[in-house]
């Protein structure tokens, strides 16, 4: 019987961080799908915040801003699962490399990019079905897809494009993975020992500062990733099949050429709106889950 509990005691240590961390995003999406809706039609080319939104509620409803919210969760479920357990596990594993010794900077950020990298391949199928149902609407009417929900929209990508299409503009989306969680997980981590030990602060002021800090840094360091994998993963063929950019590196070099580094930043203000409190969520829910845990004894 003692076997049998060290043993259950064991599974769940090693997967509780993945737990944890797909919970705290799934609640942290529910709050931010609207803005994170406003912000790919502000990419998308349909004007400002207020334009947009205005729009949105005069033609489609306050249901509008909810479209692709199951496949929202879904690479909650997913990607985020992968990336904070992958970085908890891998900061764990460098902290008993360094004798418990509080990580460098660097080291933190090494594991934000590999924690990225991961989450992000098994998260860009929903990624990429969140994007196509978050843009349909603003498509002419004869190349709507008409998505019902993420599942449905998996099983027509496969059926009409191939298995291999899920993972269409992965590359732009793990680049983007990987700077929105070097940027937002080890100025965290960072933050946190900055604010507990060397101000002071209380659990729940480090807790809200930190957080805070990590989702301006996740905004500043994705955004441009973030602009080319929305446009590789909507663009749609012309007439004669071909696609407006044949690759990131292709898509990139011609927004540079177009509209210049500032482009890139096109909707900064809202992205960092939505980029910087689901962070924020993201990480206050993870601390209330685990404070939860603690209290539990689990």
């Amino acid at each position: 019987m003692g076997e049998e509990k060290s043993s259950t005691a064991s599974v769940w240590k090693t997967v509780k961080p993945f737990v944890n961390g797909g919970a705290s995003g799934m609640l942290a999406t529910c709050v931010i799908q609207p803005i994170d809706m406003v912000k790919v039609r502000i990419q998308l080319g349909q004007g400002s915040a207020v334009h947009v939104t205005k729009n949105m509620l005069r033609d489609e409803g306050l249901s509008a801003f909810y479209k692709g919210l199951s496949a929202g969760l879904l690479r909650q479920a997913t990607y985020t699962t992968a990336r904070l357990g992958s970085f908890r596990i891998l900061t764990n594993k460098a902290l008993a490399a360094n004798d418990g010794k509080p990580l460098p900077l660097y080291q933190k950020a090494l594991c934000g990019l590999s924690a990225g990298a991961i989450g992000a391949c098994i998260g860009s199928p929903a990624d990429l079905a969140l994007i196509r149902m978050q843009a349909d609407a603003t498509l002419p009417l004869a190349q709507r897809r008409h998505y019902k929900n993420a599942f449905h929209a998996l099983v027509r990508i496969v059926a009409d494009e191939g298995v291999l299409a899920l993972w269409k503009g992965a590359a732009p989306t793990i680049v983007r993975a990987m700077a929105l969680n070097m940027g937002m997980l080890a100025s965290y981590d960072q933050s946190v020992e900055f604010f507990r030990d060397s101000l002071g602060l209380t659990e729940t002021s480090t807790v809200l500062g930190a957080s805070a800090v990590s989702g301006f840094f996740a905004s500043a360091c994705s955004l441009p990733f973030d602009y080319v994998k929305t446009q590789i993963q909507k663009m749609q063929p012309d007439a004669e099949g071909k696609y407006p950019y044949t690759s990131s590196l292709d898509c990139a070099m011609k927004t540079l050429k177009s509209g210049g580094p500032l482009k890139f930043y096109t909707g900064f203000p809202v992205y960092c709106v939505r980029i910087a409190p689901h962070a924020m969520l993201t990480l206050i829910f993870l601390h209330q889950i685990q404070k939860f845990e603690t209290s539990v004894g689990l």
